[in-house]
């Protein structure tokens, strides 16, 4: 199915998605814990990822600098932005991210979700 890059500082919650989503066929292709490490990663990757999961509260650079960084790269990445915070909703929207899940949700709408960033 799908390649994805997973970002998120919570080794549990990287943990978790990860195994979520290899469970319903997609390959993790980088699961990494700050905005630095995801950068450093996604040029170092031969192919793309079709999708990143990123998280906002990370340590070195937050979930918004490191999208920006990213889609200046490559302005046509899907990018689900994750947060508690619901008040960078817009602006992570508005930077180029075509979700924003805000956390904590159930599995099942991670999944979801990525079926539909997935279809389009």
């Amino acid at each position: 199915m799908a390649k994805i890059m997973i970002v998120d500082d919570e080794t549990e919650l990287l943990s978790l998605y990860s195994e979520m989503l290899e469970v319903f066929g997609h390959s993790i292709v980088s699961a990494v814990t700050n905005g630095d490490e995801a950068i450093k990663a996604y040029l170092e990757l031969d192919e793309k990822p079709d999708l990143i999961i990123l998280d906002h509260r990370m340590p070195l650079r937050n979930g918004l600098e490191t999208a920006t960084a990213i889609l200046n790269m490559d302005p046509d990445e899907r990018i689900i932005f994750i947060s508690a915070d619901p008040s960078i909703r817009r602006s992570a929207l508005e930077i180029g991210a075509v979700e924003f899940l805000e956390k904590p949700f159930i599995l099942n709408t991670l999944k979801e979700t990525v079926r539909k960033v997935l279809k389009d």
